[in-house]
């Protein structure tokens, strides 16, 4: 990230033997440098940058000069390397003034701002953030100066700095009610591949999804959650959300839901992910499509069994003292599209209780809601999800894509 360093710097100076426009006297350079500065504030009027410093570097070599001549001679000597592009001079030029004691209170943030940006173009780096986190802790930086001090620390390496730096930035926004800026939250995952931290990769690729919902930002998190999903309850309800949100891309993943789908119960879900992977023809090698083919086949036969027995697992279920059976139907339910009786089954499961997974049937009910159209429903029982480290997680993503 670059930035073009937008500086503004007083050229107003007092010139000894000029009139003054103020009851106070400001402070004057001396006759001795009066020429060549008048000249370069000339040369400035006529945007002529190499003739200003020519002019600044006659007054510089004056050896009489007082602290005040320096002080101006470096003022206009920053102006103008800035406009002639030479970013060490100005970087040099301009900590001087700010330093000289001459610099009005109120130009100071502007100034530790533009040493920011000048020493990192310079790629100075360590200057880059003395004055980028100077700004930080005065209270006067923009987001374009912390996005500045968070790429200074990545690129030196510190990526442990880097992530706790962006992670306080982020948060701190976050209570605000704004919304983190992209490239922050690029910085922060970034840092966390860096630092091989999975769960730190998770949480930033959460808060990519819930700000920028790209597609590419759900595929990684998918990715991430396939990583450090869990036992095959998890995962199913992993590969449940991939799906939805279109993140299902390499052929395993079709296999390995509609395996799961199968072992959980559910062949309708089954047989649903593997004609969508058809479809799409997810499948290129001749293996894969016979060992898929096969496999739906199977799919396909047990769906088969289970709708012709779904009127005597709905009286079953209702009969039950507890919910896990209504849960069970409630899902199968879900996977053929029959949304309402879907949703009779879960409601009434998830009320009677005594659930193996309650975390599991929450996300169910949310998934029928939500293909119901009752996304404001939906988003209520996904943030419901509770019990389950990675399923509560699931449900809060559920939530924001049911949001977006």
């Amino acid at each position: 990230m670059i930035w073009a360093a937008s500086l503004v710097v007083g050229v107003g100076l007092a010139v000894a033997g000029a009139p003054a426009e103020a009851q106070q006297k400001p402070p004057q350079v001396s006759k001795s440098v009066g020429k060549p500065l008048q000249a370069a504030q000339a040369a400035i009027k006529g945007n002529k940058w190499g003739e200003c410093i020519s002019q600044l570097k006659q007054a510089d070599a004056v050896a009489d000069k007082k602290p005040y001549d320096i002080h101006a001679i470096n003022e206009l000597m920053g102006f103008c390397a800035i406009r002639s592009n030479d970013y060490a001079t100005a970087a040099r030029s301009l900590e001087v003034g700010l330093n000289s004691g001459f610099l009005e209170q109120d130009q100071v943030p502007s100034r530790v701002r533009a040493l920011a940006q000048v020493n990192y173009q310079i790629k100075n780096y360590a200057k880059a953030l003395e004055y980028g986190n100077r700004a930080v802790k005065g209270g006067f930086a923009d987001a374009d100066m912390y996005t500045l001090v968070a790429q200074a620390y990545y690129i030196q390496g510190d990526h442990k700095t880097t992530q706790k730096f962006v992670s306080d930035w982020v948060g701190d926004q976050e209570k605000r009610g704004q919304t983190p800026r992209e490239g922050a939250l690029q910085l922060l995952l970034s840092s966390c591949l860096k630092l091989e931290d999975d769960a730190c990769t998770t949480r930033a690729l959460e808060k990519l999804v819930a700000s920028y919902p790209k597609e590419e930002y759900w595929q990684n998190l998918m990715r991430s959650l396939f990583r450090t999903g869990g036992n095959d309850k998890a995962m199913i309800n992993v590969y449940r959300l991939a799906a939805e949100v279109n993140a299902m891309r390499r052929p395993e993943d079709y296999t390995e839901m509609a395996q799961l789908a199968i072992e959980a119960g559910s062949p309708g879900e089954a047989q649903a992910i593997l004609e969508q992977a058809f479809a799409r023809k997810a499948f290129t090698d001749q293996r894969e499509i016979d060992r898929n083919t096969r496999l739906l086949n199977t799919a396909k036969t047990q769906a088969s069994t289970d709708k012709s027995t779904l009127a005597k697992q709905e009286k079953d279920a209702q009969a039950a003292k507890t919910g896990e059976a209504d849960v069970r139907i409630g899902q199968a339910y879900l996977s053929y599209g029959q949304l309402p009786q879907a949703l009779t089954a879960l409601q009434r499961g998830i009320s009677k209780g005594g659930l193996k997974n309650p975390a599991e049937a929450q996300i169910l009910l949310g998934m029928a809601q939500l293909k119901s159209g009752n996304k404001a429903e939906a988003v209520k029982t996904f943030k419901a999800t509770k019990g389950d480290e990675v399923l509560s997680r699931l449900g809060n993503l559920w939530a924001l894509h049911a949001q977006q």
